[in-house]
């Protein structure tokens, strides 16, 4: 009897374990469906398309146009070139507006980086470059170049003042965004310094630049300074040696931030170490967790003290469906595509996946694959008319979302 009951138990646990599997592999395939279906769905309504045929970059990283009514877009060359070209997808050349690569050092996550027209760019020509050079070890240079009087296609090479320069004790996590918020200060996107972990800290030390995004005044000098503080900055006149540019720390690698034109937020992706890359929405004074957090999971340890802590808006773990390095991008504000107005538009270097972010009730946010690029996402960009544009890092190509 025993026996039998033995066999008829082994029995109904195979059986079981193999209704069992069938189960799970049926509930994989549906996902793996259901994952296929929505991409699809998102291909018919959004495309990517190839902005101006005749044109492609070495190495692009940053697209943008000045509001000053001359409907003409620039490409930020990682080696230290920016091209300027007109807005139509018949242009057959690009001209190079500046060449600065004999003062950049460039490679890997080092180079011309960053770049933001002056609000009054019409008027006073000014505009603001991101780069790392090597000097006496290599360090991060803010500065102002100016627009040629006699021909506003080209840049003046000499006319560069230098506002702030800050030592990197490694040769990546360099950030290196520039942009004017809604309030007319620029801000500056920092990583930590590099090297993997954040070994020296600098996401948590307020006494380094490093780690942080940054905020000045470039309309004012104060004392030897090349700029002014903003009066509402967190830590304008501490006694505690912070350092008064930081308008938010506890980041990482801030890998392109940009401010929704509508409310003014600071949106950020921060490329994640070995688990998660975030999105986050940037406040005044706020600290973002970097290296006691990655994302929402402590980071080194199964626990760590996170209060006052703000985690992201939204994170996604990093693997071959999802991808490694997040970048950044914008919220929607253009009129060709009313599906994505509103809509927080980022995507992954590695995959090519491109999302959006919708805002739900209590602060929430749902999100969905718009489209695939079938290529490295280095940057998203808008031209004068708010339309979203993406750098396509290894052919060189600007595309279009359409």
């Amino acid at each position: 009897m025993r026996s039998n009951r033995k066999i008829l138990l082994i029995v109904l646990f195979i059986v079981m374990g193999a209704a069992f599997f069938l189960q799970a592999q049926q509930g994989a395939k549906l996902k793996k469906e259901t994952y296929k279906a929505k991409k699809a769905a998102s291909v018919q309504s959004v495309a990517l398309k190839d902005a101006f045929p005749a044109l492609s970059f070495s190495m692009p990283i940053e697209f943008l146009s000045p509001k000053d009514g001359t409907n003409r877009n620039f490409v930020v060359a990682q080696r230290g070139k920016i091209h300027v070209f007109a807005n139509s997808p018949n242009v057959k050349e690009s001209k190079v507006f500046l060449d600065i690569e004999s003062k950049v050092t460039a490679g890997g996550e080092r180079g011309l980086l960053g770049m933001a027209f002056h609000p009054e760019f019409k008027k006073n020509g000014y505009f603001y470059l991101n780069y790392t050079r090597n000097t006496s070890g290599l360090e991060t240079v803010i500065s102002r170049f100016t627009a040629s009087k006699n021909d506003p296609n080209m840049a003046d090479p000499a006319s560069e003042v230098i506002l702030l320069t800050f030592k990197q004790p490694y040769n990546n996590h360099n950030g290196g965004k520039v942009a004017f918020g809604n309030d007319g200060f620029l801000y500056i996107g920092v990583g930590d310094g590099g090297s993997g972990g954040d070994p020296q800290k600098n996401g948590q030390n307020r006494t380094t630049l490093l780690g942080k995004i940054l905020r000045i005044d470039v309309n004012k000098t104060s004392g030897g300074l090349k700029y002014s503080i903003p009066a509402d900055n967190p830590y304008k006149g501490n006694t505690q040696g912070f350092k008064e540019e930081i308008f938010a720390y506890g980041i990482r690698n801030p890998w392109r931030f940009s401010f929704d034109k509508t409310t003014g937020d600071l949106w950020m992706g921060d490329v994640g170490q070995n688990k998660i890359e975030e999105i986050d929405i940037v406040k005044k004074g706020g600290n973002y967790g970097w290296n006691v957090m990655e994302a929402e999971d402590c980071y080194g340890s199964g626990n760590c003290n996170t209060q006052d802590l703000i985690l992201p808006v939204w994170s996604y773990r990093q693997g071959p469906q999802t991808g490694n390095s997040v970048t950044g991008g914008h919220v929607y504000r253009g009129k060709s595509l009313k599906s994505l107005k509103g809509k927080y538009i980022y995507g992954d270097y590695v995959t090519g996946n491109i999302w959006a972010l919708t805002p739900s009730s209590g602060g929430k946010y749902s999100n969905a694959l718009v489209i695939k690029h079938k290529g490295m996402i280095s940057s998203f960009g808008e031209d004068a008319n708010n339309e979203l544009y993406v750098c396509s890092y290894g052919d060189g190509k600007i595309y279009k979302l359409e």
